[in-house]
């Protein structure tokens, strides 16, 4: 091949180059400016809620968000096996611990009958707190992921958190325009965070925010992602704070990809039905979407049938590599990770085969009908070539 096919690229689409020179002219270029204030406006109104406060990146939004919920050194919180490792590792910036709950089959989502399984039958209640019987920590909080931009099941999960006091703030990297039963993700929990790294369906070249309806919780987010201030002319910190402010020029170029936030979720679903079309009869595992939830299609993932296919999914990677097209697996589970060996898995049985059988195909914004059709032909090619 003379064109190489990347997994997810970002896409410009020219308000950007004149909005960061609107940033240099007027010397609004670090930590604070009109183009941050923008930001957040707008992500309150594709949020669908009340408040919004820009962060450094997705993983600085789930370490603040996680604090302002409450969550303190030797709590426990609910986390899917099956993530970035950002999410495990923004409990642990917290001083806290992941309990590492399965996924389930379906739609790859945290399990939610398994955590609430675990809530019900593994935690007991203790002078007002609910602890973990094994560790005797208190579990504060449950950190859903929306994985691939595919909402979790909220409601049951919800209702539990509501029943035993626990916060939910839900990692939301990927989800950008998805929905929950028809509302925004970020409605789907107590606060959300996204992320807006280069790969995610609209960038800022990096950075995240926090999304909530919570006043008190927003207020608390933004004072700790500002060094946590509290007399800023004398240098008074009543906490702990953290650096985690997005620069105007970042949100300058968040800004201008947010007026083309429905442009990028329409050809993510374009890809998305151009791959479940063209793939539909080979031996892989198509992802689907379930009747009450809107993905926002971030990477589309199969999941490889290795004795039908003839492949197994690494020598499927490589054969597509070599001809041009990048691909890669979910993340390896979180409990097979070396800095989490230590943690408490409930119930761990899908996560590793998921990550093993999974292969994330090219999903970029506007990648175009000729390199789906590229990369569905050098499927079917693999595929027949390693039949005879």
């Amino acid at each position: 091949m003379s064109e190489r096919i990347p997994l997810a690229e970002p896409r410009m689409f020219g308000a950007e180059a004149a909005y960061l020179a609107e940033c240099v002219s007027t010397n609004w270029v670090s930590s604070a400016g009109p183009f941050v204030e923008r930001f957040e406006r707008e992500l309150v109104k594709l949020g669908g809620v009340r408040h919004a406060v820009a962060c450094a990146s997705g993983t600085a939004a789930i370490h603040v968000a996680l604090l302002a919920a409450g969550v303190e050194p030797d709590d426990e919180v609910l986390v899917p096996d099956l993530t970035f490792i950002a999410t495990a590792s923004a409990v642990r910036y917290c001083g806290a611990w992941p309990v590492l709950i399965d996924v389930e089959p379906v739609h790859w989502q945290m399990d939610v009958d398994k955590a609430v399984q675990f809530l019900e039958r593994e935690c007991v209640w203790h002078g007002g707190r609910l602890l973990n019987r094994a560790t005797r920590r208190r579990v504060r909080a449950i950190l859903p992921v929306h994985l691939l931009g595919h909402p979790v099941d909220m409601g049951r999960l919800r209702e539990a958190a509501a029943r035993l006091g626990l916060g939910v703030v839900a990692d939301a990297a990927e989800a950008l325009g998805a929905a929950y039963r028809g509302e925004p993700i970020a409605r789907a929990g107590d606060v959300a965070a996204v992320s807006f790294n280069g790969n995610k369906v609209v960038t800022a070249g990096g950075g995240g925010a926090v999304l909530t309806d919570d006043a008190n919780l927003a207020a608390r987010v933004r004072y700790l992602t500002t060094q946590a201030k509290d007399d800023a002319v004398e240098g008074i910190h009543g906490a702990i704070g953290f650096n985690y402010r997005l620069t105007n020029l970042q949100a300058a170029v968040g800004v201008a990809q947010l007026e083309h936030l429905e442009h990028c979720l329409a050809s993510k679903r374009r890809s998305a039905a151009h791959y479940e079309r063209a793939l539909g009869d080979l031996p892989l595992t198509l992802p689907r979407e379930a009747p009450w939830a809107t993905s926002s299609w971030w990477l589309y993932t199969v999941l490889v049938d290795e004795v039908r296919f003839g492949l197994d999914r690494p020598r499927l990677m490589r054969a597509l590599a070599e001809r041009g097209i990048e691909t890669r697996p979910l993340w390896a589970p979180v409990s097979s990770q070396k800095p989490f060996a230590g943690c408490q898995a409930y119930r761990v049985e899908h996560a590793s085969d998921l990550h093993r059988r999974s292969l994330s195909l090219p999903s970029s914004v506007g990648i175009t009908p000729t390199q789906l059709d590229t990369v569905t032909a050098a499927l079917r090619e693999l595929h027949e070539k390693a039949g005879r």
